[in-house]
Order: structure tokens, then sequence, then C-alpha cells
């Protein structure tokens, strides 16, 4: 008999996992954890890859009935927005569950912090602003830079580096109230301090507390369109040279109760060693699995199928030996206009580069193109491959030299 997963919100960026369930046998029901979808997803993905698809109203035991209709082996989130509810169902349905005791710190970058802090895991300095004056204070204090950033968010969105105690608190007079990019208020904002060091992505699958660290990526930045530290691209980069951020990130997920399923961490490799920045658990978006698989043969999707479908096959494999097939970079590039887009007269130059993988066009000619200030105002993205590093650094380099006011032509 096939296995039933419930997933919930499911959209665009994650129907590569509810694919990867269907392939493995298994029967795929979605849950929607609000009526609305957020704005940032559009649309709702093909539902009839989905046995059912259930909305949750807010009445958590009439969507737990609803639920527990499929008789389901497995509950997992689908995206960020399904963190809180997906433990809530899998917890009381008796599954595979991370529980509830820290649900909340899954989701709030505040509370993240605080509580690898309590658990003695190193974390950044960070205060809750609900006074200005007090995070005025805090600003001359930590001295220097510091983020100002919503509590529930993500791809970089209301994230706002801040040299002064005046741009801290004109950061936060704009965050508070505002809407951020799942429709969600911002009823709570928090100022950190800024981290300085080499940002990676750490992307892992844990089952049954066990940890695999799938892939990691090292970001590319750069200071543009009034925009600080706007992430250029990232790296792979081989999982084997960095025991130290490994052995860190197994305790950030230990700490947070990640004990199944897909996580990615943000961390930042200091003079002190490594810090997070902020946790996600559930798979890494942006096409990530699709490029950690042309690097080194694996991904998150395959994983956290293993994971809850095979949990003995996930314990008896997961410290094996990781590979390095091509080294890949994932470039995101940067528009400095808006208007409606008429073409990438450049696009040409950047296919015939050695390296050149794939694009993947979030503007297409005769929509409108947004000046890109965050990851929801990207125009496309260009995968790069080689099995010599050098070529995809160079081309990496071209990339960025080409993306300009010239890469980008817009109706008159």
């Amino acid at each position: 008999m096939s296995k039933t997963v419930v997933m919930v919100d499911v959209y665009a960026p994650t129907v590569p996992l509810a694919q990867a369930y269907r392939d493995a046998g298994a029967q795929v029901v979605r849950v929607q954890s609000t009526v609305d979808p957020p704005p940032v997803y559009r649309a709702h993905p093909d539902l009839a890859l989905f046995a059912d698809n259930i909305v949750h109203a807010g009445d958590l035991a009439e969507t737990l009935i609803a639920v527990a209709r499929h008789r389901p082996d497995v509950v997992i989130t689908g995206g960020e927005t399904g963190v809180e509810l997906a433990d809530q169902l899998s917890d009381t349905l008796g599954v595979a569950s991370n529980g509830i005791e820290l649900s909340a710190a899954r989701r709030n970058k505040y509370l993240q912090n605080e509580t690898l802090h309590a658990a003695g895991v190193r974390s950044t300095r960070q205060m809750t602003v609900d006074d200005e004056q007090k995070l005025r204070a805090w600003h001359e204090e930590i001295g220097g830079r510091v983020v100002v950033k919503p509590v529930r968010s993500a791809g970089n969105d209301g994230v706002t580096f801040c040299a002064t105690p005046e741009e801290s608190t004109a950061a936060y007079r704009a965050l508070l109230g505002s809407t951020n990019v799942f429709a969600e208020r911002n009823d709570a904002v928090v100022a950190q301090e800024y981290l300085v060091g080499t940002e990676y992505a750490v992307n892992t699958v844990s089952s049954g507390g066990k940890h695999r660290v799938t892939d990691i990526w090292q970001y590319a930045k750069m200071t543009v369109n009034g925009v600080i530290d706007r992430h250029a691209g990232v790296f792979s980069t081989p999982v084997a040279e960095h025991a130290e951020l490994v052995e860190y990130a197994c305790t950030v997920l230990d700490a947070l109760g990640v004990r199944h399923g897909p996580a990615h961490l943000e961390i930042m490799a200091t003079a002190d060693g490594p810090c997070l920045v902020e946790a996600g658990s559930r798979i890494c978006g942006g096409g990530a699995a699709y490029y950690a698989r042309l690097a080194g043969g694996e991904s998150q999707l395959e994983w956290t199928v293993l994971a809850y479908l095979e949990p003995a096959r996930f314990a008896e494999t997961y410290q094996r030996p990781h590979r390095v097939d091509q080294h890949v970079v994932m470039a995101y590039l940067t528009s400095p206009v808006e208007g409606v887009l008429e073409d990438y007269p450049l696009l040409d130059q950047v296919r015939a580069l050695p390296s050149f993988h794939k694009e993947h066009l979030g503007v297409r000619p005769g929509d409108p193109l947004p000046r890109t200030v965050d990851d929801s105002t990207e125009p496309l993205m260009v995968g790069l491959a080689h099995p010599i590093a050098q070529v995809v650094a160079d081309d990496f380099r071209a990339v960025n030299y080409l993306d300009g006011h010239g890469f980008y032509r817009l109706r008159p």
C-alpha cells in the first residue's frame, strides 16, 4: 500500500518535493494554511498533483479531522509559512514530528537566537524593538552597522542594514505595521548586530535526530541600487572542506529541536567562528536542489523522501562521503532600471560563456521590470557549471560585468 504524505503550503518553490514523493510512490495531500495564498506565490500549483487540497480556515480541530481522514504517514511543511501548522498536525497525529515546544523559534528570527543562546550555542547580539529610544541607545552601544528586520519573513524581505541610530529608527518605523512578503503584518521587529565574514547557506535533512548536510553554498555579495550586501550569486562549495561549519549547523538544528525533515541555515563564518544569521525549517528554494544535484549528485529532495519513507536506510547512509561532480554558480542578476522590458540584448553573450548551463527568467519580455532591491524583484538567474572551478569563477565575473544598464532594454 502506498504511503500518504501531507504537505502544508506547497507553492511553486516546493512543488519539486511533492513530485519527489509522488515519484517514490506516495500520494500527496496538500494543506493550505491560509484561505488566500500569499501574493508572493501569485497562484496555486496544479492541484491535480495532489490527492486532496485542504484549506485551513483557522479551526485546528476541523483541519485535523480533514487530514486524519487520509491516515497520513508523514506530515511536513512545504514552505516557510507552513512550519507551525505542520508541527501542530504532525505532533497531534503522532507521526514523525519536531514537536510544538520550539515551533515558534523555528519561525521567529528573534526567538531563534534566544533559543541558541539558552542552549549555549553561539548567537548574534540582538534586541526586540518596541521603543525607538531603546533602539537608538542599543545601536550606540553596539556601534558600527546593525541589521533591522521583521521577526517573521524570508527572501531578504524587509532586511535593512543601518549605519547610524537614525537609520535604525527609520527602518523600525518603516517595518512596524507593514506587510511582509507573505502578506502577514509585521507586528514585531528585531535588531541584530551586523556580522562580518563569509556567509554560507547550509542545507540539511534530518531523521530521528541524525543530520545530513546535503549541500553548502558560499554567497557573493555587492552593494548596489542602494542595497547593502545584495546577493549577487552563490558558489557550490565542497561539504568536506567545512567541518567546523557542519558541526555548528548540527548544533543549531539540535538547539532548535529539528529532529526530522529539511532545514535551510544561513551562517556567517566570522573571525570568532560560525554564527547563525537565520534558519528556516524547510527546503531551500530558488532552484537549489536542482543545482545541488548538478554539483554533487544529491539534494534535499531525495534525502527528505528517504528520511520520512525509509528512515532505517537514512540512518545507514547519512554519513556517506560527499562527492564533487562539477563546480556550480547560481548568478542572481540585478536590474538598475524599471519599466516594461523589451528584451535582454546582452543575454546571448552570457549564453556563450564556457560554463553557461541554463537561464531562469523571472521577468520576460513584455513584463513589468522592477528595480532589483531583494529576491522577489530579481529579473533572472543564470546557472553556471563546469568541472574546473576557475572557469565558473571567471564566467561569474563576466556575468557581473555584463549585468547593468545595457543588459536591459525597456520599451519607450
